[in-house]
């Protein structure tokens, strides 16, 4: 939805007195200024977390920046040390292959033999968690680590962000 707005905003030359934002674009801004207060030594496993670039988000959509943002949080919540960089990366990432209605096509294994190339990409990050801010990316992300036997979550960067909360005390 975020991004047929931003498109159709674009495209049909729609005047609008909005800025369209990310949510992940928030999440950095809300940490930077400690409106979103962030601390990760929960993480004293030292689960390593690398990050898939959505194709509709980045390359297409907000660009770099929004994906510098995304590693910002992640880097926030999970620890500098535990952030691994896939390669290639943020406008050059490689699509996952769940995109464009091709996660409810029905072609399963045409989208499973399109996205090897992603599963191995993530596969050789050697991390325990993948961030994926789309949701058609993220059941991509979870149907190709389980088919090709990938050892990583596949997760929404929330659920990390719950977990690095700094609760206030109780007065």
């Amino acid at each position: 939805m975020f991004y047929a707005t931003l498109e159709g905003l674009r495209r049909f030359r729609i005047p609008h007195k909005f800025e369209l934002v990310s949510i992940i674009t928030l999440y950095a801004r809300w940490i930077r200024e400690g409106r979103l207060r962030v601390d990760p030594s929960w993480n004293t496993e030292g689960l390593r977390f690398t990050v898939q670039d959505p194709c509709k988000l980045v390359r297409q959509g907000l660009g770099d920046e929004v994906a510098e943002d995304l590693r910002f949080v992640v880097r926030a919540v999970a620890g500098e040390a535990n952030f691994v960089e896939p390669w290639p990366n943020r406008s050059n990432n490689y699509c996952c292959g769940g995109g464009g209605g091709a996660l409810q096509a029905g072609f399963v294994e045409n989208r499973r033999r399109y996205g090897r190339l992603k599963f191995e990409q993530l596969a050789a990050t050697g991390a325990d968690v993948v961030i994926t801010p789309c949701h058609n990316c993220h059941s991509q992300i979870l149907d190709l680590c389980a088919h090709y036997g990938g050892s990583w979550q596949t997760t929404h960067l929330w659920n990390w962000i719950v977990r690095a909360l700094v609760r206030e005390a109780a007065a």
